[in-house]
């Protein structure tokens, strides 16, 4: 298991918990954990709280870019930790994260580098 807590990244990454998650996206908490069920968004326990990257969020709704990223990442069996420590690291390839690489339009790209990883 990865500890992510020791990634250069996870202090400068803002996290939303499901009840953030709740609020923001006007969902149940049982929806909520059908996104992370469904890979719409992808998410982690810190200190026992289950989280995600406010960055997988844009317009105040899931990022439509991570789910077919995401299911790529488990695919090559990828646990939801490795898949968050590759989508907020800066990934030479891609020269920036993947999520930001995303973010700025680039899904192809994101997703044939994520295929070509095993």
């Amino acid at each position: 298991m990865t500890d992510l807590s020791q990634q250069p990244w996870f202090d400068d990454t803002e996290w939303l918990a499901v009840p953030d998650l709740v609020e923001m996206l006007g969902l149940s908490v049982s929806r909520v954990h059908r996104l992370f069920e469904d890979h719409v968004l992808i998410s982690t326990r810190v200190d026992g709280v289950v989280v995600t990257p406010a960055v997988f969020l844009v317009d105040g709704e899931p990022m439509h870019e991570l789910r077919g990223t995401a299911t790529v990442l488990s695919d090559n069996g990828f646990t939801d930790d490795e898949a968050l420590d590759w989508m907020l690291s800066v990934d030479d390839s891609l020269g920036v994260s993947p999520v930001e690489a995303l973010r700025a339009g680039r899904k192809a790209e994101v997703r044939r580098v994520a295929q070509s990883l095993l």
